[in-house]
């Protein structure tokens, strides 16, 4: 299997938020050598005023996600929530209609929190039950866009103990019952690390299901080399190895400055493949 260099987008709602807004944070992430962007909730500012700055600025969006619902009564996603169907089905084709305005082809599709006061094992059926149901009818909504929905596990140990979708082997048995060629695997390794470890055998395993990959180090969630369990060089070379040829989200917390945070995407593309040939930008 032939390796290539990987290609790396900046998570602007992470990542440059020295700055106010998202078209700002556009500019920077062109500024410091980023290709491509991605970004959680984009939609308190007008598609055409990110559209104009995407365009501006020579900049792909890669991934948006899907609105979270009433933050203030503690959602974070609609998709797996029994009796939420509708507000699910506007939220998406919210998150459609940006997603179309700025050209980008993959939606991260948020499963949501066990409601408060309800046993997770015991809701466990009936929310995987209404996370197919709206994932299936996600399918044919995108299909329609020539889009892809990624579901994405979150760690329930250090990030947010209610969230449904926990682990790569959850995500993998429900993408099996969802049975789409467009939903795919959103592999985050700073959540598959604190929930499961065993990063080379899960990369390699659930790779065919990979649609989008995150990184940040753990526990901090900080820059990919500061100090902390993951071995970034060799998971970067590992993805290579596969043939791995999706973006690479930066969604980590700056320890400092964003720009003086990006040594290390600097020294990546800074190594030279067998050919003594120079990797390509980001």
């Amino acid at each position: 299997m032939s390796s290539a260099a990987l290609r790396f987008c900046a998570n602007i709602s992470w990542l440059f938020t020295e700055l106010p807004d998202f078209p700002q944070r556009m500019r920077a992430a062109a500024e410091a050598g980023f290709r491509a962007v991605e970004a959680a909730w984009l939609y308190d500012v007008h598609p055409l005023e990110l559209r104009a700055a995407k365009d501006l600025h020579g900049l792909e969006v890669v991934l948006i996600n899907t609105p979270p619902g009433d933050v203030t009564a503690g959602e974070l996603g609609l998709a797996a929530l029994p009796g939420r169907e509708k507000d699910f089905e506007r939220g998406l084709s919210e998150a459609v209609r940006y997603a179309a305005a700025l050209d980008c082809k993959r939606i991260h599709i948020m499963a949501g929190r066990i409601p408060a006061g309800v046993d997770g094992g015991a809701a466990s059926q009936e929310m995987e039950a209404a996370f197919v149901r709206n994932l299936v009818f996600a399918a044919e909504l995108l299909s329609q866009h020539g889009m892809i929905g990624l579901i994405e596990p979150i760690n329930t140990r250090l990030t947010d103990a209610r969230y449904f979708l926990s682990s790569p082997h959850q995500a993998a048995a429900i993408l099996s019952k969802v049975a789409k060629e467009n939903i795919k695997l959103q592999m985050d390794v700073f959540h598959w690390q604190i929930m499961d470890g065993n990063l080379t055998h899960n990369m390699k395993q659930y790779l065919p299901l990979l649609g989008h990959v995150q990184v940040a180090q753990v526990p901090g969630r900080n820059e990919p080399d500061s100090a902390g369990e993951i071995n970034y060089d060799y998971v970067f070379s590992t993805l290579e190895t596969l043939g791995y040829r999706g973006y690479v989200g930066c969604e980590y917390k700056p320890r400092g400055s964003t720009r003086e945070g990006l040594a290390w995407l600097k020294r990546y593309f800074g190594r030279t493949d067998g050919s003594g040939k120079q990797k390509a930008g980001c």
